[in-house]
């Protein structure tokens, strides 16, 4: 028991040291809304299939969230010309590496390994960093490779380290804090919902069947609650007259 209690102690304290002592901020998603995964799913092969593949996931599954075989292949088919075909990078393995100094991974299940809450804060937390290969530093994956694809949107953060000193033990802890020096083409709530839209496609892309799946797991809860009902019922019939 005390074992099981450090633990829960001890479990929040080592998934913020995982993200880098950063707060991972809640993402507003909702894998109902069709309109905003048609957002988001537009975002993705403009920004992000360029050089990140997601071979688990066919063109086709689109149709679930609204989208006709027309809008389709008239707005998302940019590396393939069937319908049926997986969501491949447009950019070649070796050119990537080469590029990044590592090869962009598939995104086909990133929604699940990684979270939306930790997607959500990933890419609000981009800022300029001239030491970096691309110009661009994360403050919740410190010397990421991935350049900032968003940052035409957003604009560009700074990081700005202040130093704060505790009057009574003389510990000086540094506190980081993201700044807005250039706007972008969006404010900061638009942008805000440009990666909600993004995050809620990338979760939805992860596992396409997860809300049928949360759906018919209701159904099933309640099923067996009215059908608890029916057999208490029917024991109180069957043994009213037995005494």
């Amino acid at each position: 028991m005390k074992k099981l209690l450090a633990i829960l102690l001890v479990a929040p304290a080592l998934a913020l040291a995982n993200t880098g002592g950063v707060p991972v901020e809640r993402a507003p998603i909702d894998l109902h809304d069709k309109v905003s995964l048609q957002r988001g799913a537009q975002i993705f092969v403009n920004h992000c299939l360029n050089c990140h593949s997601a071979n688990v996931m066919r063109y086709a599954r689109l149709k679930d969230i609204g989208l006709t075989e027309q809008q389709i292949k008239d707005n998302l088919m940019l590396t393939s010309d069937k319908v049926g075909d997986t969501m491949n990078a447009a950019m070649e393995k070796d050119v990537a590496k080469a590029a990044f100094g590592v090869v962009p991974p598939d995104l086909s299940l990133v929604g699940r390994s990684r979270g939306p809450d930790w997607l959500y804060t990933y890419f609000k937390s981009f800022y300029r960093d001239p030491a970096s290969k691309t110009g661009w530093n994360n403050l919740l994956f410190p010397n990421v490779a991935m350049p900032h694809v968003l940052w035409e949107s957003q604009g560009e953060q700074g990081l700005q380290v202040t130093e704060r000193k505790d009057r009574n033990t003389g510990d000086v802890t540094h506190v980081r804090k993201l700044v807005l020096e250039r706007p972008g083409t969006l404010s900061p709530i638009a942008y805000d919902i440009q990666v909600r839209d993004l995050v809620n496609y990338l979760a939805y892309m992860s596992e396409p069947a997860q809300a049928d799946r949360k759906l018919w797991g209701i159904l099933v809860l309640f099923f067996l609650a009215g059908f608890f009902v029916v057999v208490l019922m029917l024991k109180h019939e069957y043994w009213k007259d037995v005494r």
